[in-house]
């Protein structure tokens, strides 16, 4: 005989806590020097706007860069010094992911990384970024916003 105690069904008022929940992702709202910044960026840049830990407010510029061979430089975030984007704690690999330029957006790929990386809080292996996104990478987290090219 099956015990349907353990497993209660799903009331309304926790379904509706889960969409409450749910809608507050990619609920960063930039400020006004921040809106302004990204305003000047060039079209097919982005920036990446900590928002918690020691990192709240950080900004990281998202360039497309090409190298001598031709190729589209890559941008790496993680533990090791050697990243272009430096996030300093154990909960992060060394090279933790990679944001590539892609169709005037960014394509972020996880690196095998041993906790993840999340987009707009899903676990993602590769994710093609939209405007207000929301990445956490380990215990950081931060809002993707394109530039506007204007």
């Amino acid at each position: 005989m099956t015990n349907h105690e353990a497993h209660p069904k799903t009331s309304a008022l926790s379904t509706a806590a889960i969409n409450l929940q749910s809608q507050k992702q990619g609920s960063f709202s930039p400020n006004e020097e921040e809106l302004n910044t990204i305003a000047t960026l060039p079209e097919g840049s982005a920036l990446l706007i900590g928002t918690n830990a020691e990192l709240r407010g950080a900004r990281f510029l998202l360039n497309v860069e090409t190298l001598e061979d031709g190729a589209v430089k890559r941008i790496v975030a993680g533990r090791s010094p050697n990243s272009d984007i430096f996030l300093n704690d154990v909960t992060v690999s060394r090279q933790h992911a990679v944001f590539v330029p892609n169709a005037g957006t960014f394509v972020l790929t996880d690196n095998n990384s041993l906790n993840g990386t999340y987009v707009n809080g899903d676990r993602v292996d590769e994710a093609f970024l939209k405007n207000g996104a929301e990445i956490r990478i380990g215990k950081f987290h931060f809002a993707f916003f394109l530039g506007t090219g204007k």
